[in-house]
């Protein structure tokens, strides 16, 4: 599934401007280390956290998108630097667990 079409079947709302790729499966962790170590490429990443080391490691491991739940919204470097890679960043006021299930009901796991 395309991340425009994850976008709008889930309501996520996008932060920046991204390359529209193909995810795959999904990985949820506020752990850069956890990021790095499991998390697969073409992956959606979940997570609450809003700081720059999240980038990094998602484009370490070519996560296609990342995820900022509880309607948080990451500082304007932080945006840069995601835009710069590609990853497409978006945001949602759901909490992990029902963004999780939303996700499983469509298919991604």
């Amino acid at each position: 599934m395309k991340i425009s079409e994850l976008a709008e079947k889930t309501g996520l709302r996008a932060i920046n401007s991204y390359q529209d790729r193909e995810v795959e499966n999904v990985y949820i962790s506020d752990m850069v280390s956890d990021i790095i170590t499991a998390a697969k490429a073409n992956s959606i990443l979940v997570t609450l956290q809003t700081h720059k080391s999240l980038i990094a490691a998602a484009n370490l491991v070519g996560v296609a998108m990342i995820v900022i739940v509880k309607g948080r919204t990451p500082p304007d470097d932080v945006v840069d630097l995601a835009t710069k890679t590609g990853i497409g960043l978006f945001t949602c006021d759901l909490d992990t667990w029902a963004l999780a299930r939303k996700l499983t009901q469509l298919g991604l796991e």
